[in-house]
C-alpha cells in the first residue's frame, strides 16, 4: 500500500492560513483467486447480503433507488472508533468481468472516508481471479492518527474481507 499524508489550509480573511485538517490518501491493489466460476463471483459481488455479512463492521447494506448502496459499519482505527453512514455506486459496470465503485461516507467528528476500487474478473477454469486497484481518502481524526496505523487496519479490513468472501464463494460452489 502506499500513502501519501498531507494537511490542507484554508486562507484567513488576512492571508494567513488556518488548518483546516488531515487528509490522508491510501492505495491498495490486490489479486485473489476464488474457488467459483465468474458468473457466480460476479453474482456475489453484487449481492448486498453477501457484501454485508463479508465487510468488516458493516451493520447496513441495502439497495437504494439510484441503483447504489446505503452502507453503515463500524470502524476502530487504535483510539479512535467511528460509525460511518454513506452512499455506495457502480460505475463502467461490464457484467461478469467487472466495474468501478465509488464510495463515500462520514464518521461524523471522527472524520470522513472516500474512495472506489476497480474490480476485474477473469476465468481461470473453475476459478475465478479477481484483482483490484482501490484508493481512498481519510479526513479528521482518522489521518491524524497517522499513515502506519491507518495503513495497517485498512489491509487487516481487505485481508478479512477477502477471507470472509472466499469461504462466501466456496460454501455457494
Amino acid at each position: 500500500m502506499n500513502y501519501v499524508q498531507r494537511r490542507t489550509f484554508t486562507p484567513c480573511m488576512d492571508g494567513r492560513l488556518m488548518r483546516k485538517g488531515y487528509r490522508m490518501a491510501i492505495n491498495m491493489t490486490g489479486e485473489e483467486t476464488l474457488p467459483a466460476t465468474r458468473n457466480v463471483v460476479w453474482q456475489m459481488l453484487n449481492d448486498p447480503e453477501v457484501l454485508q455479512a463479508c465487510i468488516p463492521g458493516c451493520e447496513v447494506l441495502e439497495r437504494n433507488e439510484d441503483g447504489g448502496l446505503n452502507a453503515v459499519a463500524r470502524v476502530k482505527i487504535g483510539p479512535v472508533k467511528a460509525r460511518f453512514k454513506g452512499q455506495v455506486s457502480f460505475e463502467d459496470m461490464n457484467a461478469p468481468a467487472g466495474y468501478r465503485i465509488v464510495g463515500e461516507g462520514s464518521g461524523g467528528i471522527s472524520g470522513f472516508a472516500k474512495g472506489g476500487a476497480r474490480v476485474d474478473l477473469e476465468d481461470c477454469g473453475e476459478e475465478t481471479i479477481l484483482r483490484y486497484e482501490a484508493e481512498a481518502q481519510v479526513g479528521g481524526k482518522l489521518a491524524q492518527l497517522g499513515s502506519r496505523l491507518v495503513d495497517g487496519v485498512a489491509k487487516k479490513m481487505a485481508d478479512e474481507f477477502f477471507r470472509s468472501f472466499g469461504a462466501a464463494v466456496r460454501e455457494a460452489s
